[in-house]
């Protein structure tokens, strides 16, 4: 299995920014993509934005693209999640994740999964 991890969640006020990290640790020969979800209480798990690993396509959820930027270090098995002019909506848990398929958007998709960080946007 991939063990992954998460960082760099926290409080930030509307407009602010913030940087998203998953490292990954194991094997990830399965891997196709790597994505990002998140998740507010009482809301479903909503795909944010993913990457093929070996390609570096990318894909974003329509209420983060042009704010959102994906990317990834393959010598550093890590992942990012550059976050810009961040508004109260944005408020979840993110957590990253991977798949073997090509740049999937479904959660089902998704095999290994991080802890999670939280990200909370004031008014």
């Amino acid at each position: 299995q991939v063990q992954l991890v998460e960082s760099g969640g926290g409080l930030v006020q509307a407009g602010g920014s913030l940087r998203l990290s998953c490292a990954a640790s194991g094997r990830p020969y399965s891997t196709w993509t790597m994505g990002w979800f998140r998740q507010a209480p009482g809301k479903e798990r909503e795909f944010v934005a993913g990457i093929s690993w070996s390609g570096g396509r990318t894909s974003y959820a329509d209420s983060v693209q042009g704010r959102f930027t994906i990317s990834r270090d393959n010598a550093k098995n890590t992942m990012y999640l550059q976050m810009n002019n961040l508004n109260p909506e944005d408020t979840a848990v993110y957590y990253c994740a991977t798949s073997p398929y090509a740049l999937s958007r479904t959660h089902t998709d998704f095999t290994s999964w991080g802890p999670g960080t939280q990200v909370t946007v004031s008014s």
